[in-house]
């Protein structure tokens, strides 16, 4: 689905952005000042990577849309299904709504498609309620295999396929279009993460290629430059909607 740039105020495009803290010196203060940042924000989830802040985040998300965010497998992906399943199943009980999970890109890379899928499917069903998506780190991935994960994730009924956990070299527009055209005709949509400086124009322009959301530390940031990216004419300039009759 293509966003309507025309008619987007900050608010709106703050439901195209997952605002994610990573580091591992965050403290419970930190974690509960960002939540706060991220519902200031319009934010569509506010994640970690784990899910030891899952019932602080919980507490403060109470009571506003956003969806409560966990990672599972984070960030390498090389443990086994059944401790993946576990995570997912733990972190949902704690409260999340949401959850990311690495894909083991040694094992696509293998070429052992059957045990991937069943792999994508048993997150799949340990997840329950929560929306799933699956990390496969494009960036160490040739555009064969991103096309490949991208079709096991959609096979899995996943909801989104997830460019990269945010820890490595970040991805190209061409990864991003090989993703987005893969899965242009399934339900599953596509995130982007690991989006590298600088970090505004990076991200408005893939969602301009067909990403429907964003991964970033850096949300805030990305969603204050609606007005400059408008200014230099890389999105259209804003419309007030016309009333229905």
């Amino acid at each position: 689905m293509m966003i309507d740039w025309k008619h987007m105020t900050k608010h709106d495009l703050g439901k195209h952005f997952d605002y994610a803290i990573l580091p591992k010196d965050t403290t419970e203060d930190v974690i509960r000042k960002e939540c706060q940042k991220a519902i200031e924000y319009n934010c569509k989830a506010f994640c970690f990577s784990s899910s030891y802040w899952t019932k602080v985040v919980a507490e403060e998300l109470k009571g506003t849309d956003l969806l409560v965010g966990a990672a599972v497998g984070f960030p390498f992906g090389q443990q086994t299904s059944a401790v993946k399943c576990f995570e997912a199943e733990e972190a949902v009980r704690m409260g999340a709504t949401v959850l990311d999970c690495c894909m083991n890109v040694g094992a696509l890379k293998d070429k052992k498609y059957d045990q991937v899928l069943q792999e994508f499917k048993d997150f799949k069903k340990a997840s329950g309620p929560a929306m799933t998506k699956m990390i496969i780190e494009a960036e160490m991935l040739t555009d064969e295999e991103i096309a490949t994960a991208c079709k096991l994730i959609a096979k899995a009924d996943i909801d989104w396929a997830k460019s990269s956990s945010g820890q490595y070299n970040g991805m190209t527009m061409e990864q991003v279009l090989v993703m987005v055209n893969t899965l242009k005709d399934s339900k599953t949509k596509v995130k982007v993460s690991g989006v590298k400086y600088p970090r505004p124009q990076n991200a408005y322009a893939f969602l301009l290629a067909g990403a429907e959301l964003i991964g970033s530390r850096a949300a805030p940031e990305i969603i204050d430059a609606l007005d400059t990216m408008r200014k230099i004419g890389m999105i259209p300039a804003y419309e007030e909607p016309s009333e229905s009759k």
